[in-house]
């Protein structure tokens, strides 16, 4: 890579410092050129925790720079000082102090991609409970989607509204956008609009044309059960799904539905090297769409964010503040973001 990927560290209380140390011990060749945008003693204390008995820690490489991370060698962990050093935070509990930290990390490499500073941003998760205690300015996020999104809009000079963006889940065998993202099931059926709805189509298709080289085929769920059987279990398919997937074919796109949501996603799947039927299913709201991914295997998973004006994915775990500072937490899904970060920083600018 010609220019360096940021990963985030995530809650310094949970395992995101730990995988991804993991990360640069496991996976030389495909970290060199990356490094962590976090805290120095976040990431040694880390690197001690993932050591076997009798072995010795990763040292840690500290930059005054990003792209000094190009230089780095191999099996060395490269951080860069993005946050006000705190200390040791307590692992496996919620404060506003490692949400802070955690956020920090976030906005710093949000900000160095929108400066075309680095390549990529792979995210290490954060603890919502934390990022909402860490205070101002922070608080107001649920969640890093919407902070990049706020971030990104801020450096284009735009209303936040005119820079919509969407989660998509993806592993080998499914991939999911959704409509709405981190608010309650009632806000999320009421954001179950034909605008919400046409727009999500549109990212999606202009997302996964260079990933896939062709126009994808697009599916979408319905929001009740059986897709509304023509209204006898509500009228959201008739009145705003069915609109939004008109016009989106109206306008070329390759779209069906609405489908049952309970059997979109295994029509979807792909698996024994034969394609799904779909390329991707556009669910109406966060669980519907999350869950089948990571029944597939959170370890596959990957996060990336659709509509950003950067690269942008993640692991899609959380910080499993139950086993943090185990060593037992396992950097698949983060290596496979990084790959993915890869992939799409790769495309042309244009294509992205």
């Amino acid at each position: 890579m010609p220019k360096p990927i940021a990963i985030t560290m995530g809650d310094p209380a949970g395992i995101g410092p730990e995988i991804v140390a993991k990360a640069f011990r496991d996976a030389p060749a495909l970290t060199r050129g990356c490094f962590v945008a976090g805290d120095v003693d976040t990431l040694r204390r880390a690197s001690g925790c993932i050591a076997g008995p009798g072995s010795v820690a990763l040292p840690v490489a500290v930059l005054t720079r990003a792209d000094e991370a190009l230089g780095v060698p191999p099996r060395c962990i490269p951080v860069l000082q993005v946050t006000d050093p705190h200390g040791a935070i307590a692992l496996g509990v919620v404060s506003g102090a490692a949400g802070r930290m955690a956020a920090d990390s976030v906005v710093w490499a949000a900000d160095a991609a929108l400066r075309s500073e680095v390549a990529a941003l792979v995210t290490a998760p954060l603890h919502k409970e934390s990022l909402a205690a860490a205070g101002a300015p922070h608080h107001r996020f649920p969640g890093h989607t919407e902070m990049l999104q706020y971030r990104a809009a801020l450096a284009c000079a735009v209303p936040l509204a005119d820079l919509p963006v969407r989660m998509m889940l993806a592993n080998d065998e499914l991939r999911t956008v959704l409509v709405s993202i981190h608010m309650s099931l009632r806000e999320a059926i009421d954001a179950v609009t034909c605008g919400n709805v046409l727009e999500t189509l549109q990212i999606t298709d202009k997302a996964l044309r260079p990933l896939l080289g062709r126009q994808p085929r697009i599916a979408v769920a319905g929001l009740n059960p059986h897709a509304g059987e023509g209204g006898l279990f509500g009228r959201e398919e008739i009145d705003a799904i069915a609109p939004a997937i008109a016009a989106a074919r109206a306008a070329g796109l390759d779209v069906s539905g609405p489908i049952a949501p309970d059997t979109v996603f295994m029509r979807a799947r792909a698996r024994d090297g034969a394609l799904g039927e779909w390329d991707v299913v556009v669910a109406m709201y966060h669980d519907q769409g999350l869950i089948p991914v990571k029944y597939l295997g959170v370890e596959t998973g990957v996060n990336v964010t659709l509509g950003l004006p950067l690269v942008r994915t993640s692991p899609d775990h959380g910080t499993a503040f139950d086993i943090a500072g185990t060593g037992r937490a396992d950097p698949a899904s983060l290596l496979q973001a990084i790959r993915m970060a890869r992939s799409l920083a790769a495309l042309p600018a244009t294509a992205r």
